[in-house]
């Protein structure tokens, strides 16, 4: 296993909105070859219980894209009241993040294909050990799928922000009602050319050893 492949893969592997091709396809194939490799994910008990909902129905994904755009002006509304201290890295970073949430909540219906990953089973009133069991049969299949479409230079993006409106969604696909939406993947090929590390909080500022706040 070449590790220089592997670390490039998951530190470039970026959250893809104003650079999605909303005029190129994307072909079956590459979205089933995607999704065979993330059900090689690990699942809770092996239960197996994830169903991914692969839309391409242009009328559904404009349904989809206004009911995301209805969500994100709300989310604007509050995260505009949230400041960041100057000197957190991620001051500089938050004008480009919300200029790209904002393109792709109008232009969401455009992306050829959404995909919503689903789970089975409900979390609203279940414990913690519960909710983390199965949330995590589904995460990590979700990461596997995005992962392999970053591998053959398809971009997609991990927006949660439909979940407002996750009833009208499922109805809208069908959806039965013992099933999780866990999110809405946009995916098309991007444009130009690779990506590079994003800027992070330094690593060890999130990291403790044996207890909390404690560095080693």
């Amino acid at each position: 296993m070449d590790l220089a492949t592997v670390d490039e893969l998951l530190t470039t592997t970026r959250s893809v909105r104003k650079r999605l091709d909303l005029t190129r396809p994307v072909e079956r194939e590459v979205i089933e070859r995607a999704l065979e490799i993330a059900v090689q994910a690990p699942t809770g008990s092996n239960a197996q219980g994830w169903h991914f909902v692969v839309v391409t129905d242009a009328e559904k994904r404009r349904v989809i894209g206004e009911l995301y755009q209805k969500s994100f002006r709300d989310y604007e509304k509050r995260m505009a009241s949230q400041k960041i201290a100057e000197d957190d890295p991620r001051a500089a970073q938050m004008p480009r993040v919300y200029s790209s949430a904002s393109y792709l909540a109008d232009h969401l219906f455009e992306v050829p294909v959404h995909v919503i990953p689903c789970v089975e089973g409900r979390v609203e009133s279940g414990p913690p050990l519960f909710q983390a069991s199965l949330y995590g049969s589904i995460i990590p299949a979700a990461w596997s799928f995005m992962l392999a479409l970053r591998a053959r230079g398809v971009g997609s993006a991990w927006t949660t922000l439909h979940l407002a409106y996750e009833k009208e969604i499922a109805a809208l696909l069908g959806i039965p009602e013992r099933f999780t939406q866990a999110a809405l993947i946009p995916v098309a090929y991007y444009t130009g050319t690779g990506f590079k590390p994003a800027e992070r909080i330094p690593v060890r500022e999130r990291t403790s050893w044996n207890a909390w706040g404690t560095r080693g």
